[in-house]
């Protein structure tokens, strides 16, 4: 399992971030991530895209979310037959909304097992024949942030960057006062949590990890408010 990991996410991202780091003027560890972050986002677009559409769409559902949830109260497994139905009739799948996140965790794992190996001469074995090995790489960013090591400022940025990338996506997907139900349905209630419980965890995680790591998180999480905006903005012409 551990060498199966190596070879289609830690090999991928290392053997990435040498090529950028080989065709970027500077050799700057720092523009690397940026080019990597920008990357990444660009490939998982299209998800984010139908991620954000399905959160809107289960917005609108939710007075007949909450019909459902009223009828069959007593019974769940009726409950989750009809919500499934619902579900189903309007082409939406409620998982879609989580599948970015999913997918970007083990790029996130080797991202930072990248930077807590050092970019060393022993990861650099990995480095595919095809591409031009360095004999050392530069960690810093413009020479003043080591991104091998931990940065408590970065880790505070990064949190808060999290926080609002939450708040603005609860803006625009937490259904409104009106359509609740007395038992608040799952994606409400992940929305709260994930508001304040995420950015805690986000600074907790990048306190002592690689800063490299937390440059990462912070790019994804400032590219990610701008789509969201971009994405809300365009839907609201739309409709």
């Amino acid at each position: 399992m551990k060498h199966l990991f190596t070879i289609l996410f830690y090999q991928p991202v290392l053997n990435l971030l040498v090529w950028f780091y080989n065709i970027l003027p500077g050799h700057d560890m720092g523009i690397v991530i940026i080019a990597l972050t920008i990357l990444v986002k660009l490939i998982l677009w299209p998800l984010s895209q139908k991620s954000l559409k399905s959160q809107q769409a289960i917005n609108r559902l939710q007075p007949k979310i909450k019909e459902i949830q009223d009828k069959y109260k007593d019974d769940k497994e009726k409950q989750g037959q009809a919500l499934m139905n619902l579900y189903r009739q309007e082409k939406i799948n409620p998982a879609s909304s989580c599948l970015p996140l999913l997918i970007q965790l083990p790029l996130l794992w080797a991202v930072f097992m990248v930077f807590r190996d050092g970019l060393s001469n022993q990861s650099l074995s990995l480095v595919y024949p095809f591409i031009s090995r360095p004999e050392l790489l530069k960690t810093t960013f413009f020479g003043i942030i080591d991104l091998a090591k931990s940065s408590k400022i970065l880790a505070v940025v990064t949190g808060l960057t999290q926080f609002l990338q939450t708040k603005i996506s609860a803006r625009y997907t937490m259904p409104t006062k009106g359509s609740k139900s007395q038992t608040e349905n799952f994606a409400v209630m992940m929305n709260k949590q994930m508001m304040f419980m995420m950015p805690l965890m986000t600074v907790v995680i990048c306190w002592t990890l690689p800063s490299g790591l937390a440059m990462y998180w912070l790019l994804s999480s400032i590219f990610s408010i701008f789509q969201q905006l971009y994405w809300f903005k365009k839907s609201s012409k739309l409709s």
